[in-house]
């Protein structure tokens, strides 16, 4: 997903493909791995915290554990830069994404230890930590990458053609493919069991909604930014609530929302707030991760509120 996912997803902008694909790669790499002593370090701080608070002994600096779960945590660090890398991309040098990875990491560790250790939010597929997280953080970045000339050039900054968007839809396929486990990656047993089924059904019931989307929008035909897109949102939305659901119309019934308001995010909004706020979004990252993203924190919370039905405790 990490790699061919995000990497070819981003393939459609013609004109950048090479610098989409190959920036892709080289920082996803140096993402992966400041992550893992990021997420080492924020959580030695609020365990050191949480002892501090309770008059335990004082606490002393564990070595950063090397094994699965970590190096899962450090690819869903590097998600959240390469959703970031989405809206500035076409406007930045590698230098400048460099710069922008390092401190995004720095933060996204610092906010994942916060949500997890604090507030024990429910997020096993990252709807919060990830997607809103990394959605939010390059909306904000992008005021600062030649907007204006950005705008006046998004004609030519967003063209793709017929080749790049075929090539784009093998990102989408990867992403479509593998969502399920990716959301379900710190799941065990059961709770592996109900996000896998809950993240396919969403997703599956997404891409139907978005097919649905771009034929309303578009006089009755097939838009290819919103299939390669929003056909994705349902990954996302059910993403914090994916082990804690157990009734499916309700993952089905997430996707299919999220990915009609994806597709509207898309065709009208993205237009809306470049033209009042001055926001270039190149891929649409507000549409396909951040509403998404607040929309699963909204079902996590719902879901979780309910947990004594749900469960029969």
């Amino acid at each position: 997903m990490i790699f061919v996912g995000f990497g070819f997803l981003m393939v459609f902008l013609k004109n950048s493909s090479w610098c989409s694909i190959g920036f892709n790669y080289l920082i996803a790499c140096w993402a992966i791995q400041i992550c893992v002593l990021f997420t080492g370090f924020w959580h030695n701080i609020m365990k050191f915290t949480e002892e501090h608070k309770e008059g335990e002994k004082p606490h002393e600096w564990e070595k950063i554990h090397l094994n699965y779960d970590m190096l899962f945590l450090a690819d869903f660090g590097a998600g959240a830069v390469l959703i970031s890398f989405g809206v500035i991309l076409g406007k930045c040098s590698i230098f400048q994404l460099w710069v922008m990875t390092t401190i995004e990491v720095f933060f996204y560790c610092l906010n994942e230890s916060v949500l997890i250790e604090v507030f024990k939010v429910f997020d096993i597929g990252g709807s919060m930590v990830i997607h809103m997280f990394g959605a939010f953080f390059g909306l904000s970045v992008t005021f600062f990458y030649q907007p204006k000339a950005a705008i006046a050039d998004v004609r030519e900054l967003g063209k793709s053609n017929y080749l790049s968007d075929l090539v784009s839809m093998v990102g989408t396929m990867f992403l479509f493919s593998f969502w399920p486990s990716f959301n379900a990656a710190l799941g065990s047993g059961a709770s592996m069991h109900r996000a896998i089924i809950n993240t396919y059904l969403s997703i599956t019931s997404s891409v139907i909604a978005s097919i649905i989307g771009a034929k309303m929008t578009h006089g009755g035909k097939l838009n290819m930014e919103i299939i390669l897109n929003a056909s994705l949102a349902g990954g996302v939305a059910v993403g914090s609530a994916a082990d804690i659901i157990v009734s499916p119309w309700g993952s089905m019934l997430a996707g299919f929302i999220t990915g009609l308001i994806s597709s509207f995010g898309f065709a009208k909004l993205s237009g809306f707030l470049r033209e009042k706020i001055g926001l270039h979004d190149t891929c649409g990252v507000l549409n396909l991760h951040g509403i998404p993203g607040v929309i699963g924190g909204i079902i996590a919370a719902i879901v979780a509120s309910r947990a004594e039905d749900n469960f029969g405790a």
